[in-house]
């Protein structure tokens, strides 16, 4: 079997453009997936955000008596 040079050429394109198809896919599913971690990070942050706020209102709302009182059952 001879190789020359033009079948070499056309059998290296083909091998090249094989791969640039499994690499775009490969980056399309990748962009998928970073896509899907942004939208939970932006979950996440509202979901700290607002037990934050809730912490927040929970220390304001029982401003009860300080360490130095009893409690009325004493």
């Amino acid at each position: 079997m001879t190789s020359d040079p033009e079948s070499q050429t056309e059998a290296r394109l083909t091998e090249l453009e094989i791969k640039l198809a499994f690499t775009e896919d490969l980056v399309e599913r990748l962009d998928a997936v970073v896509i899907g971690q942004q939208r939970q990070i932006d979950q996440l942050m509202h979901e700290l955000i607002r037990l934050r706020e809730q912490v927040q209102q929970a220390g304001s709302a029982t401003s009860g008596p300080s360490g130095d009182e009893r409690p009325p059952h004493y």
